[in-house]
C-alpha cells in the first residue's frame, strides 16, 4: 500500500512508529526516560553534531536520541502526525500554546523591531505583545479585520519602524468574535516590506479551526501556530502548543526551544498522540452541532447578534464571503452571540447553564461557554473592547459532542431563566 495516498485520519494511528523497537506493541509506549544511551562515543559525537547545527544531517542518516530535552520519541512521532494535517515539514511541540507563540516571537524579533498583528487576538497573546515586548522595546501595529491592505501598509510606514517589521502575527478567525482575516492579503504586506536583506515572517493562530478546518502554509503563512489544548487534545485534561513550518524556521524554533526548555514531556505526546486519532471524527460531530445551535441561537428572541462563520458565509460582506470560501473548509464550532441586555443577563443566562459548563478554553469534547470580556480578555484595554466588540453583552460558546438537540435545550431554558431574572 502507497502511504503516500492515504488520508491523514487514516495515518494518525501508525504514522511514524515501528512497533518492531518497541516489543511489538502496537501502540508508541511512554519513553518516561531523561536520556538514552549511545552504542559508542562516535555515534554521540554525530549525534550531537547534527542536533546542535555543527554539521548538517547527511542523506539518509537517521537522527538519534539524545536526551529528552532535545528529542524524545513520543514527540518526535507526534510531530510527524501533526506535519500531515497541515502539509509542513516540520513541527515542534511546547508545553503550552503560549509558549509556542512566545518562543516564535523571540526568535525572529529583536529589540527595535516592529510587529504587525491582528484585532482581536486570544488574551494571552493581547498581554505579551502589550507588556513583555514594550519591556524589549519591541513595539506593535494592530488591524481590525475591516482594514484593507492600504489601510494597514499606511499605518506601518507612520509608525516610523517600517524598515524594522519583523513579523506579521494574526489569528483567524478572531478569539472570540469569529472576525475573519485574509491570509493572504497579510502575505502581500511581507513581500510590500521584505527586502533581500530581511526576512518578515508571518505567523497564524490557527488554534480556532484546529488542523483539519483551515491550512495557513497554503495560503502564504511561514508558521502554523496552535494551543493543542484545545481541538488537537481534545479532552480537556491536558495543556500543550505546537508550531509548523518549514525545515529552516523550524530549526530556529527547535533550537530556541532547547535552550528555553520549554518542550512538552512524554506523558502531553502520548496523550496528543491518543486525541489524534479521534480528531477527524470529534471536529466533524462538533461542526455539525455548531451549526444546529447558530440555527437555533439566530431565531431566537433573547439575541441580538449571532457571529458564526455559517452567519457571515450566508450575510457577511463579499470579502468575509471570499475569505471563507478560500480559506476555510468548515464553519466551525466556535459561536459567540450577543444577548439582550448586559452584563447582568449574560451572567444570569451562565449561571443558568446545566450540561454546558461555564468555563474558559475550547475544543474539548464537552460543550463550554464563558464570558470573554470579563474572562478570557480581561486583560485587553477597555477601550480596544469596546472597538473589537468584545461588550458585557457578549456570550462565547465552544460545542462539544453531546447530541445537539440536549445542547440547545440547556441554552433554551437558561435562556428563559434569563428572561425571568430580567423581569424579577
Amino acid at each position: 500500500m502507497d502511504y503516500k495516498k492515504l488520508q491523514p485520519e487514516s495515518l494518525m494511528m501508525s504514522y511514524g512508529y515501528k512497533p518492531s523497537l518497541s516489543e511489538g506493541a502496537i501502540k508508541c509506549p511512554i519513553f518516561q526516560t531523561s536520556t538514552f544511551v549511545f552504542n559508542n562515543a562516535m555515534e554521540g559525537k554525530r549525534f550531537f553534531e547534527v542536533a546542535y547545527g555543527i554539521r548538517e544531517q547527511e542523506k539518509d542518516e537517521e537522527l538519534g536520541l539524545i536526551y529528552s530535552r532535545l528529542n524524545n520519541p513520543d514527540l518526535e512521532i507526534l510531530e510527524n502526525r501533526l506535519c500531515l494535517w497541515d502539509k509542513a515539514e516540520d513541527c515542534a511541540v511546547f508545553e503550552s500554546g503560549m509558549s509556542a507563540i512566545t518562543t516564535a516571537m523571540l526568535e525572529f524579533m529583536e529589540p527595535g523591531d516592529l510587529l504587525l498583528y491582528s484585532r482581536p487576538v486570544y488574551g494571552g497573546t493581547d498581554h505579551f505583545i502589550h507588556n513583555f515586548l514594550k519591556k524589549l522595546n519591541i513595539e506593535s501595529v494592530g488591524f481590525l479585520a475591516n482594514e484593507s491592505k492600504e489601510e494597514i501598509i499606511k499605518r506601518i510606514e507612520e509608525s516610523g519602524r517600517a524598515d524594522r517589521l519583523a513579523m506579521i502575527h494574526i489569528e483567524t478567525p478572531a478569539n472570540p468574535t469569529n472576525a475573519l482575516i485574509d491570509i493572504e492579503m497579510c502575505a502581500e504586506i511581507k513581500a510590500h516590506f521584505e527586502t533581500g536583506e530581511k526576512q518578515i515572517v508571518l505567523s497564524v493562530d490557527n488554534t480556532y479551526m484546529g488542523p483539519l478546518w483551515q491550512h495557513p502554509l497554503k495560503h502564504g503563512a511561514d508558521l502554523v501556530l496552535y494551543s493543542a489544548t484545545k481541538y488537537i487534545g481534545g479532552h480537556s485534561d491536558v495543556i500543550a502548543g505546537a508550531c509548523l513550518g518549514s525545515k529552516e524556521l523550524m530549526g530556529r524554533i527547535k533550537g530556541l526551544r532547547t535552550f528555553l526548555g520549554n518542550m512538552t514531556g512524554p506523558w502531553t505526546g502520548w496523550l496528543l498522540m491518543r486525541s489524534l486519532e479521534t480528531l477527524k471524527v470529534r471536529m466533524d460531530q462538533q461542526a455539525k452541532n455548531a451549526e444546529e445551535v447558530a440555527e437555533f441561537l439566530n431565531n431566537h428572541p433573547k439575541v441580538e447578534a449571532v457571529y458564526y462563520l455559517g452567519n457571515t458565509a450566508k450575510n457577511g460582506t463579499d470579502a468575509d464571503k471570499a475569505i471563507i470560501k478560500r480559506q476555510f473548509k468548515s464553519y466551525g464550532a466556535m459561536i459567540a452571540f450577543d444577548i439582550v441586555g448586559g452584563e447582568k443577563e449574560a451572567f444570569a443566562f451562565l449561571d443558568s447553564l446545566q450540561l454546558i459548563k461555564l468555563a474558559v478554553s475550547l475544543g474539548g469534547t464537552e460543550s463550554l461557554a464563558e464570558h470573554p470580556q470579563t474572562m478570557t480578555h480581561a486583560d485587553v484595554d477597555a477601550e480596544d473592547k469596546v472597538v473589537m466588540n468584545i461588550t458585557e453583552k457578549l456570550v462565547r460558546l465552544s460545542i462539544g459532542v453531546e447530541n445537539y438537540k440536549d445542547i440547545i435545550a440547556d441554552i433554551e431554558q437558561a435562556l428563559k431563566l434569563t428572561i425571568n431574572h430580567r423581569l424579577s
